[in-house]
């Protein structure tokens, strides 16, 4: 009798996964190339954190629209000329040698990205169901958490080159878009013609307690993550110590091995820990890990602290997906993940600018600030079951 493939390697999921690999590139490859950005178009930490900003800044608005339309017209018919602007904007931006400019075209690329970080978890929730679909959660997690690995590690190689190489990971994109059209086998929702009947009723969900308090917590952990983690922590490594960028895409890639480990982890630790338990737990982890950050004496002590933050942010992130795919159904669920994919982008665009304010008090202030954030985070565990 022949045995059944594990979940991990299902067709589906496997083209998921890309998906998702797609949808970290867009910060993850860039910010080990932070600090020669800035010495190529000579701009200060506060002003290249704008880069970040503006990438994210298109999916808080448009986010929500495309989830709606994706449960209104077909998830794929959204997704794959996602893909395929990202790509052509991702790639220009390498070839850009005016900053303004290429805000302009990372705003471009960042419209390309607003649908593909939430949708894929969208599809998730409509392939899989029960058990495998928390399971299915963590994986996409881990292959995540090997993308933003990989991809500091690359782009820090490739910024050793020169500082915009990075930029032209974006063709990766490409053959995604391809995979989608001629592989992925997903549901589609029927469309109710009731538009207003649609809205009405997952506007009433999405107010509900618990799921308000999930995007709340997304919102802080992006914040934490894009501000103190992916934006600051170059800076801190840059100016504290003088390390390369590939020192710097190591580290970054050492915490995304952490998360990935950690988030192989999460079925097994939700049968023994209710979600918000698990929420304590980690936004504990944040705490120490960003309390320690600024206190390390070299750079490869800077691996602990590292490490504590990827334990931590691997087992919450698939697990608060797993719980917000469950309240919402299938017609529902691509507007109940797109408005996630909106706090995200949200905390993304934010936790830059609110961390580069506090820089200004002195570096351990950009990571100190995020230990008040992880604190508002764990008080929100009584809203989450």
């Amino acid at each position: 009798m022949k045995s059944e493939k594990p979940l991990f390697f299902n067709k589906n999921l496997l083209i998921i996964y890309s998906i998702t690999l797609i949808a970290v590139m867009g910060v993850a490859s860039l910010a080990p190339a932070l600090p020669k950005i800035m010495d190529y178009y000579k701009i200060s930490a506060q002003h290249v954190g704008l880069l970040i900003a503006v990438f994210t800044f298109p999916g808080i608005i448009l986010t929500p629209l495309t989830g709606i339309l994706a449960d209104r017209i077909g998830r794929k018919k959204i997704l794959i000329p996602s893909l395929f602007l990202f790509t052509i904007a991702g790639t220009s931006c390498a070839f850009i040698s005016d900053f303004n400019s290429l805000l302009i075209m990372r705003f471009v690329q960042g419209i390309g990205a607003a649908s593909i970080g939430s949708l894929n978890v969208t599809l998730i929730g409509d392939i899989f169901q029960g058990k495998q679909r928390g399971e299915a959660m963590g994986y996409n997690a881990s292959v995540l958490s090997i993308g933003t690995a990989s991809y500091p590690a690359v782009g820090g190689l490739l910024a050793t080159i020169g500082w915009n190489y990075p930029f032209l990971l974006s063709l990766l994109a490409l053959p995604v878009g391809l995979l989608v059209i001629f592989s992925l086998e997903n549901i589609e929702p029927k469309r109710n013609d009731n538009f207003r009947k649609y809205l009405k009723t997952a506007w009433i969900d999405i107010r509900k307690k618990e799921v308000l308090a999930i995007y709340t917590v997304s919102f802080l952990i992006f914040i934490v993550l894009y501000g103190s983690i992916l934006t600051y922590t170059p800076i801190l490594l840059k100016q504290k110590f003088d390390s390369p960028s590939y020192m710097i895409g190591i580290l970054l890639s050492v915490m995304s091995i952490a998360m990935g480990i950690s988030a192989t982890q999460v079925g097994k630790i939700s049968k023994i820990l209710p979600p918000n338990k698990i929420l304590v737990l980690a936004a504990s982890l944040y705490m120490t890990s960003l309390l320690l950050m600024p206190l390390m004496p070299s750079t490869y002590l800077l691996i602990i602290p590292l490490l504590i933050f990827g334990f931590g942010n691997g087992l919450l992130m698939p697990t608060l997906q797993t719980v917000l795919a469950g309240k919402a159904p299938l017609e529902q669920r691509g507007i109940f993940m797109s408005f996630n994919g909106m706090v995200l982008r949200l905390g993304q665009t934010v936790g830059p600018i609110v961390v580069g304010l506090a820089f200004t008090f002195g570096l351990q202030w950009a990571f100190w600030i995020s230990v008040f954030v992880a604190l508002i985070m764990m008080g929100m565990s009584r809203f989450i079951k």
